[in-house]
C-alpha cells in the first residue's frame, strides 16, 4: 500500500491547497493522536515551527486535533527542526512535530514527525496514520481533552545542547563568523550559539517577517553569505536553510563548501582522533571525488537513496555514525539523533580548530568531479520515466559519457520536479548532457 500524503520528508505542499489546509491539519492531528493513544493511555507531543506566516494556522489546527483525541500539547514556538527532535527526547515526550517546508518558499508549508527518541519515523508508522485519516473521528469527552502549554525556554535549552557538542577545550574566540539563518527557524538560536562559544557574530538572514524565509538568503542562496564574509573580512560564514537542518560553509576567501566536502572533513577529523569510522553513508548524488578520497583514508562509502531519512536508515542498518548529502543535510549520530545544521557546523569548525588547518587544507585530498543539477518542473502524474524522447536522449548521453561520468534522474519527494544530475570529468560535458536530458523531460 502506497502513501498518499507522506513524501520522503513528511507532508509538504502549497498553503491553501490540500493537504496544507486547516481542515486537513485538524484531521491529521486527531489521526496522529489516535495512533499515539493506541500505545499509551496518555500522550504528550511537542510542536515547533519555522517562521512562515502559515505556521500560526497550522499550529492551531494541529493543537485542536491533538486535544480532540485526548493528547496533550507543548508549544515551543519558532525552533529548528533538530531542536524539536532534541527536546522531544530530552523532555521524554511521545512525539515531536515540526511545522516547516524546509528550504521551500514561504507559501509552501509542511509537517515532519519525530519519535520519542528524536528520530524520523518509519514508513509503517506513516501508513498507520494515513489509515487513521480514513476512519471516522472519535472525539473524546470534555473531561478527557488534551491540554496545551508553552515551553518558554525551548530556545535556550537547544542552544545549550548545541554548545555541548563542541569540544570543551576549544573556543571560537578571535574568530569572526557571519551567520545566515535564511530568515528561518534558527534566526535567534544560531547567532546565540556562535556568540556564546566566543565568536564575533555578524547576522544576516535573521529578520523574519513571515514571508521572507529562504528568500535570497540561506543554504539555497549562498551568494549573500559569500558577499557578507568578504565585506566583513570574516573568518567563516555559516548558512542554514529555513528549518536549520541543512548547512553550507564559506571560508574567508568566499569559497563555498557543500555537504559532500563537509562530510569528508567530519570523517577525517575522526580519523585523526583515532576514531576512524568503518564507513560513511552518502546518497546516489554524493560526488565521486569524495568517495575516492574517503577510500584513500580506508573508509567505505555506501550510497543510499536521496533523502536524509534513507541515509539515517542505512546508518542504522550498519551501525555507522556519519552520513549526509551534498545539499548539506549531515548526520553525526555520535552528537545527535537527526541531521542538524548547527551541530554539523560546530563539528566542522571543531576539526579546523583542533588541527590548525583551514577547510581548504583539510580538503586537499578531495578533487570534486563537476556535477550539474537541473530541476525540471512537471505536471503531477506525468509519466516522464517512460518517455521515448527521454530514452533516446539517455542513450546518446550514455554514449558521450562512457566511463567519464554518470547520470541520475529522479522525481523529487518534496516538489513537483524531476531532478537531473550529471557528473563528468569535464564541466562543459556535464552541462551539455544535463541540458540534453532536461530538454527531453520537459518535452514529455
Amino acid at each position: 500500500m502506497g502513501r498518499r500524503y507522506f513524501g520522503t520528508d513528511g507532508i509538504r505542499g502549497h498553503v491553501g491547497h490540500q493537504p496544507i489546509t486547516a481542515d486537513f491539519m485538524l484531521r491529521l492531528g486527531h489521526a496522529v493522536g489516535r495512533v499515539l493513544r493506541r500505545q499509551a493511555s496518555t500522550a504528550t507531543v511537542l510542536i515547533g515551527k519555522d517562521t512562515r506566516v502559515s505556521g500560526y494556522m497550522i499550529e492551531s489546527a494541529l493543537e485542536a486535533g491533538f486535544s480532540s483525541a485526548g493528547v496533550n500539547v507543548v508549544l515551543s514556538g519558532p525552533l529548528p527542526t533538530p531542536g524539536v527532535a532534541y527536546l522531544t527526547r530530552a523532555l521524554r515526550l511521545d512525539l515531536g512535530v515540526v511545522i516547516s517546508a524546509s528550504h521551500n518558499p514561504f507559501d509552501d508549508n509542511g509537517i515532519k514527525f519525530f519519535s520519542a527518541r528524536g528520530e524520523k519515523l518509519p514508513d509503517a508508522w506513516e501508513l498507520e496514520v494515513e489509515q487513521a485519516l480514513d476512519e471516522a473521528p472519535q472525539w473524546v469527552d470534555a473531561a478527557s481533552l488534551g491540554k496545551a502549554r508553552r515551553l518558554d525556554d525551548a530556545s535556550g535549552r537547544y542552544v545549550e545542547f548545541c554548545k555541548a557538542t563542541f569540544a570543551a577545550e576549544l573556543s571560537l574566540k578571535g574568530k569572526k563568523v557571519v551567520v545566515d539563518a535564511a530568515h528561518g527557524a534558527a534566526y535567534q538560536v544560531a547567532p546565540a550559539v556562535f556568540h556564546e562559544l566566543g565568536a564575533q557574530v555578524v547576522r544576516i538572514g535573521c529578520s523574519p517577517d513571515g514571508f521572507n524565509i529562504n528568500q535570497g538568503f540561506g543554504a539555497t542562496a549562498p551568494q549573500a553569505l559569500v558577499e557578507a564574509v568578504l565585506a566583513q573580512q570574516a573568518d567563516y560564514g555559516v548558512a542554514l536553510d529555513g528549518d536549520a537542518d541543512r548547512l553550507l560553509l564559506v571560508d574567508r576567501a568566499g569559497q563555498v563548501f557543500d555537504g559532500d566536502q563537509l562530510l569528508y572533513v567530519m570523517a577525517l577529523d575522526r580519523v585523526r582522533q583515532g576514531k576512524a569510522p568503518q564507513g560513511v553513508v552518502g546518497t546516489l548524488m554524493t560526488n565521486l571525488g569524495v568517495e575516492q578520497a574517503l577510500a584513500r583514508q580506508g573508509i567505505e562509502l555506501v550510497r543510499a537513496k536521496v533523502g536524509d531519512r534513507y541515509v539515517l536508515e542505512e546508518l542504522g542498518r550498519r551501525g555507522w555514525l556519519l552520513g549526509g548529502e551534498g545539499s548539506g543535510h549531515l548526520l553525526a549520530l555520535d552528537c545527535h539523533s537527526t541531521g542538524d545544521g548547527l551541530v554539523s557546523a560546530l563539528q566542522v569548525l571543531q576539526a579546523v580548530m583542533s588541527h590548525g588547518q583551514s577547510l581548504e587544507q583539510l580538503l586537499a585530498d578531495v578533487t570534486l568531479f563537476p556535477q550539474i543539477l537541473l530541476n525540471v518542473r512537471m505536471s503531477p502524474g506525468t509519466d516522464w520515466a517512460n518517455s521515448p524522447r527521454l530514452a533516446a536522449a539517455r542513450s546518446e548521453v550514455d554514449r558521450q559519457l562512457a566511463d567519464r561520468g554518470r547520470v541520475l534522474l529522479r522525481a523529487s519527494g518534496t516538489e513537483p520536479v524531476v531532478r537531473v544530475m550529471v557528473e563528468a570529468v569535464e564541466r562543459p560535458l556535464a552541462q551539455a548532457c544535463a541540458e540534453q536530458l532536461a530538454n527531453a523531460i520537459a518535452a514529455t
